[in-house]
């Protein structure tokens, strides 16, 4: 690297900070639009709309952070942390980038990531800030029909933390990898073997298995691009059936991984074929939103028709098959309205979703709605 040598020293700070923020494409994190993270709105013991959303907007993500604390990110009103008492309610006023959160993260330094509509946010638990990836490094688009109004270049899907701390995002125009001071493009790396040309739009879920192996789930078209898999040198895109939907994936105490897909239910996956889950018709008709293992190894399923469909086709599904007796798949729908988004908290509580932002816990027992 050649050096200069000025006679006054900020001259040399200016052009290290410019050789930074541009060397080899990448970008280093900013720090910018950061604000307090004391809410501008007063905390509530139920979960409220204040942001004028209509009658579509849902909890879409949500976590239990190290604290104890539950995150809850919506389509429309921001994010949204219980404490156990009180709900506080975060939007654009306090930092957010967008109050659309698809996705929500802890890294294992205790920060909370958003990813929205608009980019990535990240709280570190005083402040929230916009980390943004550069356009620098960003692929050149021509095709006007590559983002829609649902993905937009700066939306974020999913996100994932590996086990060597590295984080990835999925986004409107491809993944992303964060070591902590710089953004890459996966796909633009020359050593990375691309043999199915896969463009990684629209990824709606990121898992790392127990080998090591990175996982992405394709969403809606016009990504389509099935069940994906990075073993580190080779990505390719496994597509049964030609279903190239698959809205997210778990990975099952025997091993095997669980994916919810947008028209033939719940698959698993031995590491070398694919089979139907033994499920109800009812469920694999319908439009599965998320699917959870609990830590019994119980299997939960969100499902929805659609509301010209009638919402009640939809609902919460629960099996009580366990994953060290394959052959016990018994399912229950035990909630008969649309379902979203599941959670399973420390006190093997399921948190789950509903049309008009509507927020249930399940305590094995009673529904208790957390919304107004």
């Amino acid at each position: 690297m050649t050096k200069y040598f000025l006679n006054k020293p900020v001259y040399s700070l200016l052009l290290a900070l410019i050789f930074l923020t541009s060397c080899n494409g990448q970008t280093k994190s900013q720090t910018d639009n950061q604000s307090d993270l004391k809410a501008s709105l007063t905390a509530q013991p139920k979960l409220r709309k204040t942001q004028g959303s209509n009658e579509y907007t849902t909890v879409s993500c949500g976590l239990q952070d190290k604290k104890g604390n539950l995150w809850f990110g919506t389509g429309a009103e921001g994010v949204y942390k219980y404490d156990g008492k009180l709900f506080t309610q975060f939007t654009m006023e306090d930092g957010l980038s967008s109050n659309t959160v698809f996705s929500l993260l802890e890294d294992k330094s205790g920060n909370i990531w958003f990813g929205t509509s608009n980019g990535i946010c990240r709280s570190d638990g005083n402040k929230i800030m916009s980390i943004p990836i550069s356009f620098s490094i960003r692929p050149v688009i021509t095709n006007n029909s590559y983002y829609t109004e649902w993905s937009t270049k700066n939306t974020v899907w999913s996100m994932l933390q590996d086990k060597s701390g590295k984080i990835w995002f999925g986004t409107g125009d491809g993944v992303y990898c964060y070591d902590g001071f710089n953004f890459t493009r996966l796909l633009a790396n020359d050593n990375v073997i691309n043999k199915d040309s896969l463009k990684l739009k629209l990824v709606s879920d990121i898992l790392e298995d127990k080998n090591g192996n990175i996982w992405f789930a394709s969403g809606m078209p016009p990504g389509y691009e099935g069940f994906c898999r990075y073993d580190g040198k080779m990505i390719e895109s496994f597509k049964p059936k030609n279903e190239g939907w698959i809205r997210n994936i778990v990975e099952s105490k025997n091993g095997n991984l669980l994916l919810a897909t947008r028209h033939f239910g719940v698959w698993t996956y031995d590491g070398k074929s694919f089979t139907d889950y033994d499920q109800p018709k009812d469920l694999v008709n319908g439009s599965l939103n998320a699917i959870l293992e609990d830590k019994a190894g119980n299997l939960w399923v969100a499902s929805d028709y659609g509301k010209n469909m009638g919402d009640t086709l939809g609902g919460l599904w629960h099996s009580t098959i366990s994953s060290s007796n394959p052959t016990e798949k018994t399912f229950t729908k035990i909630f008969n309205k649309e379902v979203y988004f599941i959670l399973e908290d420390k006190d093997n509580n399921i948190w789950f979703s509903t049309r008009n932002m509507g927020l249930y816990r399940y305590d094995r027992k009673i529904f208790t709605r957390f919304s107004e």
